[in-house]
């Protein structure tokens, strides 16, 4: 059993498991339940930490594994889903143990995670061209959502805002 390729993200030149294909390849390892405890809400004196434990079982097997979402680990648009986003997260990281899957969910990506050092230490002009890694995860999640992207005037910040918008529909489908 392997991930199909479709459930896999490639972002700044790393690989990274979606959620879905995670959940997929369970399934395909007789998955027979996940549970998920919220064990920390968020509030002002946990800094809006949310932290959930995930528990997946199989006809003979048991795992258990954390997950968390902070504000300053989500993009803005998420933070009004702490919760869920701590939850997909655990529910990610224990379907890894449970699947034997050692490349990191997209879902555990904190925001930082998602900025290339280059942008991050040289801030370059968000107007210039998108690069060629953006227009690969455009392409490959356009293809997933069965959407057609106009790349025309697409520009590096243009570029990152619909990938992030595009993520958010493959998670609702």
């Amino acid at each position: 059993m392997s991930i199909n390729e479709k459930f896999i993200i490639n972002l700044q030149g790393k690989s990274y498991v979606t959620y879905e294909g995670l959940l997929d390849l369970a399934h395909q390892k007789n998955l027979k339940s996940i549970q998920v405890e919220l064990i920390q809400i968020p509030n002002r004196e946990n800094n809006m930490t949310a932290i959930c434990k995930a528990t997946a079982t199989t006809e003979n097997e048991v795992y258990t594994d954390l997950g968390d979402a902070s504000p300053q680990s989500v993009n803005s648009t998420i933070v009004p889903h702490l919760i869920r986003m701590a939850s997909t997260r655990a529910k990610a990281r224990v379907l890894r143990d449970l699947t034997n899957v050692g490349m990191t969910a997209f879902e555990e990506l904190s925001v930082e995670d998602t900025v290339s050092e280059t942008e991050e230490n040289y801030m370059p002009n968000l107007s210039e061209p998108p690069t060629k890694r953006q227009l690969e995860t455009i392409k490959k999640l356009a293809e997933e959502l069965n959407t057609p992207i106009n790349y025309d005037n697409l520009t590096k910040k243009s570029a990152g805002s619909l990938i992030s918008k595009m993520l958010e529909e493959v998670k609702k489908s």
